[in-house]
């Protein structure tokens, strides 16, 4: 008996040694030591933080936190690039894009999904209720409406209105940098942003990274365009042993450099998050050096110690941050041009 006492003992010294103790009654593993973070994309990732801080304070999984932070963007009618809020496509549909990603690998994702307004959440069953990663257009609807989603017409007022101001000219091109609050956005249809994607990262106190990652597309896009945002590897990408990376603005260059995985990959190496997004955007600028003085690609990124940085294109990305010190933080991130 006192053999056995002696290797418990001895084990459980082991495990608090690593910061890795169990609870022997329940089975569930406590809290490492560490301070949990969540990062995210944009100034309305600020609301979206603090709805997934709630989640990380009562020592819940960073998937949950990432789901229910851009849930709250998803929501949020007044923001015209993400969920139901979002701009139609040229045709004047509402077409949705979002994946998710958590500490184990695991990831699922929705492109082109209409007619649902979390499309996050849609994302999360497809990783955790099918064999795929990625469920598309009629088929992604399909099993939404299967698994007790609610079909809903996604056109709000003030985007087709939007919409309608732009069928007028029907000019389809990006216009890049207007987050820039010293470019005159005037002539905009609905006065509003044109490619801010949500993209948010998540270190809870177990020490287990996640990702998020939703988006409406492009306003006035080619019905049936997908950018990067639902593409693991491109707009979204998770390590565990490394980080998180996480990409907004033209999705196309974004999946032609494999933007967020690069990133990874970079912090794998040595790389600061900081510098790895500046490494990612270098690449974007040395592959189209012509195309990149035009539009915008902002990357973010956290590594497993909890620190994070940004790079982008353009001036005028920001970024989000909530941490046991501040739930409202708001950081511009550095630029090449």
């Amino acid at each position: 008996m006192s053999s056995r006492r002696q290797f418990i003992k001895q084990s459980v010294m082991g495990a608090a040694s690593l910061g890795l103790i169990t609870d022997l009654v329940q089975g569930q593993p406590k809290p490492v030591a560490g301070t949990p973070i969540v990062i995210s994309t944009w100034d309305f990732g600020v609301p979206a933080n603090q709805a997934a801080w709630d989640v990380l304070t009562r020592n819940g999984r960073a998937l949950d936190a990432v789901e229910a932070g851009v849930k709250v963007a998803e929501a949020d009618l007044s923001n015209p690039t993400v969920g139901k809020g979002g701009y139609p496509d040229r045709d004047g549909f509402v077409s949705l894009d979002a994946c998710i990603m958590d500490e184990e690998g695991n990831c699922g994702s929705v492109a082109a999904l209409e007619h649902i307004s979390h499309p996050i959440s849609v994302a999360r069953m497809v990783m955790e209720k099918t064999p795929h990663v990625m469920l598309v257009g009629e088929g992604a609807l399909q099993f939404a409406l299967e698994n007790g989603f609610t079909k809903e017409d996604l056109l709000t007022p003030s985007s087709k209105q939007a919409w309608e101001e732009w069928l007028k000219e029907k000019k389809y091109k990006p216009i890049m940098n207007i987050e820039n609050k010293s470019f005159n956005t005037e002539r905009l249809p609905g006065n509003q942003y044109n490619h801010d994607t949500i993209g948010m990262l998540a270190l809870d106190a177990f020490g287990n990274l996640s990702g998020a990652c939703t988006t409406s597309g492009m306003a006035f896009k080619m019905r049936g365009r997908v950018g990067d945002s639902p593409i693991i590897g491109a707009g979204l990408y998770v390590d565990n042993e490394i980080g998180g990376a996480t990409s907004t603005g033209v999705g196309e260059e974004v999946i032609r450099t494999v933007g967020s995985f690069l990133v990874v990959e970079l912090m794998r190496q040595g790389y600061s998050p900081e510098e790895a997004c500046k490494e990612a955007v270098q690449r974007i600028v040395k592959k189209k050096p012509d195309t990149a003085k035009e539009i915008q690609v902002g990357f973010l990124a956290l590594n497993k110690k909890g620190e994070y940085g940004s790079y982008a294109l353009q001036s005028g990305f920001s970024y989000a941050v909530c941490n046991q010190e501040k739930q409202d933080l708001i950081l511009k991130g550095k630029h090449i041009f």
